[in-house]
């Protein structure tokens, strides 16, 4: 997954601009979406610098923004920690604000090792991402097949069909799921969900069995929102809807058949063994293109989530939060009716810091995102440990009186740890790969600091 795909824009609200953060949680989600009932393993990946040439402080933002979508899936613990390290090392860039470029700032090298030790140690979870869970959009390989610009007068910019049905939710802090239509065959590809949204604006059914599976999970109680006009001119290609024995003038006349409705112009809802159906007759795109536009969209959900699949009240918020062991993610969303800021209660390290503060408490402002080490959540015991550094740290030792431990890091690079001890110390020392003393910054009770040779 690529900072460069994710800083793609999109249409939210009726704007077009870079929403990277959010680009990338929906695209991480369609790599579990696309893995998760097979039980094939998954590496998730990011990149602390993009293809595209910009300055270091972009990266680091971005980066920040991809690494924290990554996060959120706590199904996912295996990563591919440090793509092309020879470009992050050996290639200048351009320094913010100036034509001048350098090799990658030592803040940034130091975070960023931090954060690459964090995926190191990051463990899987059971926990879940904050908000209300259960919301999936259907998609499909076949998204792909109505790219071009303009056919027969249908456009869909900026993939807007798609993004009409996640960006409403996902910005109000539903962390809205993707399911594959390829996938459902697989029993547990609608295990977790209650509301299924789909449209074929945007993209087509490979064959009749799609509408089986979903028509059988609708009467067994499943939630079913349908979304679109049914007038791009994709509608009518040939394909098995409306060839060899079959007539139909839109895939989706054969889902309705599947789920013995008919779709009566006007009506909304419907009633399908121990399920329900919405069909909306708007384009998911009109939810994001126009300002104000998906207000029917989430009164549909809102309705089809409190009444019909009888889950509670339906919760709109502006953060997404996950706690993995000792770790806090957090993402606060802008372009909210809230715009307060998050504030996660300490003592924290915020491990985007490369001074790796220890705070009392962390606040994230909308837009924003935060990984932190919760220190409450260490093991309740005495043993000395690392807790963060951007050093890859070997060969611990412990006795009654010390603690002492190899840190190994690119050259040039500055390290910046945080060290847990059940006392403050008397000296803290750092030597050098001969054994010699080397430069740091150190006091007792504090961080140690050392230029990396």
């Amino acid at each position: 997954m690529w900072t460069g795909t994710s800083r793609e824009p999109t249409y939210f609200n009726g704007v077009q601009k870079e929403r990277v953060f959010e680009n990338a949680f929906l695209e991480y989600g369609s790599m579990v979406s696309m893995t998760a009932p097979t039980k094939r393993k998954l590496f998730f990946l990011t990149d602390p610098i993009e293809d595209w040439p910009r300055d270091w402080a972009d990266y680091k933002r971005n980066y920040q923004a991809t690494f924290t979508a990554e996060l959120l899936y706590p199904m996912v613990s295996d990563y591919e920690v440090m793509p092309w390290p020879e470009r992050i090392y050996t290639r200048p860039y351009k320094l913010a604000n100036s034509d001048s470029s350098s090799l990658i700032p030592k803040y940034y090298s130091t975070q960023m090792q931090v954060m690459i030790n964090a995926l190191n140690a990051m463990p899987l979870s059971s926990n879940k991402v904050s908000g209300t869970g259960g919301i999936a959009v259907l998609m499909s390989n076949s998204l792909m097949f109505q790219r071009f610009p303009t056919h027969n007068g249908f456009e869909d910019p900026q993939f807007s069909n798609f993004y009409g049905q996640t960006l409403p939710l996902l910005k109000r802090g539903v962390p809205v799921m993707t399911v594959h239509m390829e996938n459902l065959k697989y029993p547990a590809t609608l295990g977790k969900t209650k509301i299924l949204v789909m449209s074929y604006s945007n993209m087509k059914p490979d064959g009749p069995e799609v509408h089986r599976y979903i028509a059988d999970w609708v009467r067994k109680g499943g939630v079913l929102v349908y979304c679109g006009r049914d007038d791009d001119p994709y509608q009518s290609v040939m394909e098995w809807w409306d060839t060899k024995g079959n007539s139909f003038t839109a895939p989706s006349r054969h889902l309705f058949k599947e789920l013995g409705i008919d779709a009566s112009p006007g009506k909304q809802r419907y009633t399908v063994g121990k399920g329900a159906v919405y069909i909306l007759r708007q384009n998911p795109k009109e939810y994001v293109m126009d300002a104000g536009g998906d207000a029917p969209y989430l009164a549909a959900i809102k309705q089809a989530w409190e009444k019909d699949a009888n889950a509670g009240a339906l919760q709109f918020r502006n953060v997404l939060y996950l706690e993995r062991g000792p770790y806090d993610i957090v993402a606060v969303l802008d372009e909210n009716a809230d715009s307060k800021p998050y504030t996660v209660r300490g003592p924290v390290i915020d491990l985007f810091d490369p001074q790796l503060p220890v705070l009392q408490q962390k606040e994230i402002q909308p837009g924003e995102q935060a990984l932190l080490y919760d220190c409450r959540r260490v093991a309740a015991n005495n043993t000395p440990r690392v807790l963060a550094g951007a050093a890859r740290v070997y060969d611990e030792k412990t006795n009654t009186h010390a603690y002492s431990f190899i840190a190994k890091s690119p050259g040039n690079t500055q390290n910046s740890m945080r060290v847990r001890l059940p006392a403050k110390p008397l000296s803290v020392s750092t030597t050098d790969s001969k054994g010699n003393p080397s430069r740091t910054r150190s006091r007792p009770g504090t961080k140690a600091r050392r230029q990396n040779g």
